[in-house]
């Protein structure tokens, strides 16, 4: 004998509701702190020159000897200098940031050898 099987009732699906959020001391402390600003990329602008370095200074007698009399800015009398000084193979060839006077650059400098940062420094006793 068979036994009869009932029918399952299908099932209901039954909803979760969700707890209530339960909001914490820090978490109440970062709503209400204010947002960062967002960053700003800033414009690459160009630089403007320093007015002292773009002074047109006289050089001495001496200095004119290789930079020219006329008036020039402290900028360019640096560049007229490089520009002798490699025309002239002046740097050392072991160590090329110094310098090795010649006979127009030992009365600016003042030795037989100077440092490129030294070279500016004496320079700027030649320049009114």
């Amino acid at each position: 004998m068979a036994k009869k099987m009932k029918k399952a009732a299908p099932k209901k699906a039954t909803v979760k509701k969700a707890a209530p959020k339960k909001t914490t001391v820090k978490k109440v402390a970062k709503i209400a702190a204010p947002k960062a600003a967002p960053k700003v990329k800033k414009v690459a602008t160009k630089r403007k020159p320093n007015a002292a370095f773009m002074k047109p200074l006289t050089p001495s007698a001496i200095l004119s000897a290789v930079v020219g009399a006329a008036p020039i800015p402290r900028t360019e009398v640096v560049k007229k200098l490089w520009a002798y000084i490699k025309k002239n193979n002046l740097q050392d060839s072991k160590n090329r940031r110094n310098i090795n006077a010649d006979d127009k650059l030992k009365p600016i400098f003042g030795k037989n050898q100077v440092s490129m940062f030294e070279m500016t420094k004496l320079v700027s006793k030649h320049l009114k």
